[in-house]
């Protein structure tokens, strides 16, 4: 969302939070994906 937002609206800091935000969340998935466990949990539900 924060993409988005900072993509429409031209403000650069949304965008680079927003890109940042889903590049560790892409990570995490992976990571849960794969049976790591993240944050101390190997379930979220």
């Amino acid at each position: 969302m924060l993409l988005l937002i900072g993509y429409f609206t031209g403000l650069s800091i949304l965008y680079t939070i927003g890109g940042i935000l889903l590049v560790v969340g892409v990570v995490f998935w992976i990571l849960g994906a794969v049976g790591r466990p993240v944050g101390g949990r190997k379930v979220w539900l």
